[in-house]
């Protein structure tokens, strides 16, 4: 969500336009048609008309889809090419939220069923009622930035006093199941100036790890509340809970300036990079609880991956460049943009992945979400749909993780077809990206005075060059910097150099160790079985012949195309006894198609491996 600064990105051409595009001509439509048959309207509709019928779905969360929904409508009705009947659907549950909302300022479709034996607020370790609040504030935020429509505004700040009144300062010393409320809080502080909403933000922070939630079915580790959030001493728990609990933390930080929070959430971020994220970027290695789990407890085949965590997974990198000017965290987001969050969308934009495991053994037969029946691969929605709507949101909001200005500085993180504007300076940049490495940012203009472009040099490439016009130029810390006056027509060339590289795992990840993973730019390749005439888990790979892989456009994308060893068949047995090291050789080579990640599972459901085993090279 744009924070209200002087910055104004317009996404122009190339991938992440065209995935917006998508967003409004495919998955908006699909998703109101869902919603329109999942009952999210009727909920609302019935607490003025019980003839209606009785609660349609089973979870206390249902609002918050069409609240992720509306937030991401914000940024799309008022366009010419808005999606069609979206502007009707926005103004329809607008219109019954206003409706539903109690004089106190309460609204949960959920807990004010007349035919509900719960009360609300009797349940806030699984009720969700503050992260039902925390989707609506953010609608409401950008219903108010992007639209000027305060009635959004209005019904969230009515919730939000009511929050205020009971658990602020003077009110219950309590926290909610489902943190997400907590970076709401501090936008709404920085869209209204209402100091309350940053202290309430705050003081659920510190109310974590304090004894004040009642744990149930799952133990503290689950909520993050089993020690105070400065004290965790890893990222824990369910995954989408700790990123959003991370993310709403950072905020505090960047309106305090409180160094113990920036001191924990950069121990918190170093550790996760380092132990508990996938090569994907996908956060998340346990379906049981939908968690995170150990260090180096990273299988495959298994990952949960959960595309809401890959969405919370950005928010917190974002803030945390934010904090920080740091270009790691911009790595660490744009793998999970281009891999664990763009996977969880079918190409058509139609259908979706809930959880997304780096392997698909031949016979596997769990759907996505766990749910019943249906299709093997992506879904066209779920009982608990909470990752549809997600994807919608982040979608519409991409141009806002784009750049940032400050300190008389533009930093150009994330690479796309981009018309950039901030005070007097305005730049184009225009690029291939991911395909190409190649980034050329053209200054359409300028202010008289001297001012610094900083672009970002990824940690995955080697021997960038950058053509510039005079002026200093330096590279550290992950960026190019030039400074000078610029002048309209002042041209900036950078080259990111996209060989295709081999990834090993850390030794103690058990799952892939001594296996080669296949990446070029910020993209993670797959191998499917349609694209290799040999089993794929029987496939072999070196570092020398990833090296020698060939890039090609394939209709909008680039594949790699390599030659593949190929093992004998295995011994039968599945726990032979050894009399030697065992090497891996391979009877045959074959040629390979590796294609990107999160275009995997858009035919059909085969086999498919990120993680491939080596081959003895002699």
């Amino acid at each position: 969500m744009s924070h209200g600064t002087d910055l104004e990105v317009q996404l122009t051409g190339g991938l992440l336009h065209a995935w917006q595009q998508r967003n409004r001509a495919a998955t908006i439509p699909h998703a109101i048609a869902e919603l329109r048959k999942a009952g999210n309207l009727e909920n609302l509709r019935r607490l003025g008309d019980p003839s209606v019928g009785g609660y349609r779905g089973r979870y206390p969360f249902l609002d918050t889809d069409l609240y992720k929904t509306l937030e991401g409508l914000a940024y799309e009705v008022g366009r010419e090419d808005a999606p069609v009947g979206a502007r009707e659907f926005y103004d329809e549950v607008v219109g019954l939220l206003e409706e539903a909302q109690a004089d106190d300022g309460y609204l949960n479709s959920y807990f004010q069923d007349p035919d509900q034996p719960k009360q609300p607020w009797s349940d806030l370790g699984w009720g969700h009622e503050l992260y039902n609040l925390g989707h609506l504030i953010q609608a409401a935020v950008a219903a108010q930035r992007r639209l000027s429509d305060g009635r959004l505004l209005t019904i969230a700040r009515r919730f939000a006093d009511l929050v205020v009144r009971k658990y602020g300062t003077d009110g219950e010393e309590v926290v909610d199941g489902h943190p997400e409320v907590e970076m709401a809080l501090v936008e709404l502080y920085r869209e209204t100036g209402e100091a309350a909403y940053l202290t309430q933000a705050q003081l659920f922070v510190d109310r974590r790890g304090q004894g004040k939630l009642k744990h149930t079915i799952f133990p503290g580790e689950y909520f993050q509340d089993h020690v105070p959030f400065r004290e965790l001493p890893s990222v824990t728990g369910h995954a989408v809970r700790m990123a959003y609990l991370a993310a709403g933390a950072a905020d505090v930080h960047l309106e305090t300036g409180d160094p113990t929070l920036l001191a924990a959430l950069e121990r918190l971020w170093d550790d996760m990079v380092a132990t508990k994220l996938y090569l994907t970027g996908g956060l998340g290695s346990r379906h049981s609880d939908e968690a995170i789990g150990d260090r180096y407890e990273l299988p495959s085949e298994r990952a949960y991956a959960e595309t809401c965590a890959a969405i919370a997974t950005m928010q917190w990198a974002w803030r945390m460049f934010r904090a920080t000017g740091k270009a790691s965290y911009l790595d660490v987001y744009e793998t999970v943009l281009y891999n664990a969050y763009a996977v969880g969308l079918s190409a058509d934009g139609t259908a979706f992945f809930y959880d997304n495991p780096l392997q698909r053994r031949p016979d596997h037969e769990q759907r996505s979400g766990a749910e019943d029946g249906g299709e093997l691969l992506r879904r066209a929605w779920f009982g608990c749909p909470c990752c549809p709507p997600n994807i919608i949101r982040w979608m519409s909001e991409l141009q806002d993780h784009v750049a940032l200005h400050r300190d008389n500085t533009l930093y150009v993180g994330i690479y796309a077809n981009a018309r950039i504007t901030t005070g007097e300076l305005t730049v184009t940049v225009t690029t291939d990206y991911p395909w190409d490495g190649e980034v050329t940012l053209t200054v359409e203009n300028a202010p008289s005075e001297e001012l610094t472009i900083a672009l970002r040099v990824p940690k995955w490439t080697t021997n960038p060059t950058l053509t510039a016009p005079g002026g200093s130029a330096e590279e550290r810390e992950g960026w190019v910097r030039v400074r000078r006056a610029f002048v309209p027509g002042d041209v900036l060339r950078l080259t990111l150099p996209m060989a295709p590289r081999a990834h090993g795992a850390h030794p103690y990840v058990d799952a892939t160790r001594g296996a080669i993973a296949v990446a070029r730019g910020p993209l993670v390749y797959c191998v499917e079985q349609q694209d290799v005439d040999a089993p794929v888990d029987d496939l072999l790979l070196t570092p020398a012949g990833v090296g020698r892989a060939t890039p090609r456009t394939n209709d909008d994308h680039v594949v790699l195309e390599l030659t593949a060893g190929v093992a004998p068949p295995p011994a039968p047995e599945l726990y032979p006894v050894l009399t030697g090291t065992p090497q891996e050789t391979a009877s045959k080579h074959v040629p390979a198609t590796l294609s990107p990640y999160f275009l995997w599972g858009n035919r059909q459901p085969l086999a498919m491996r990120v993680w491939l085993r080596t081959e003895r090279e002699d």
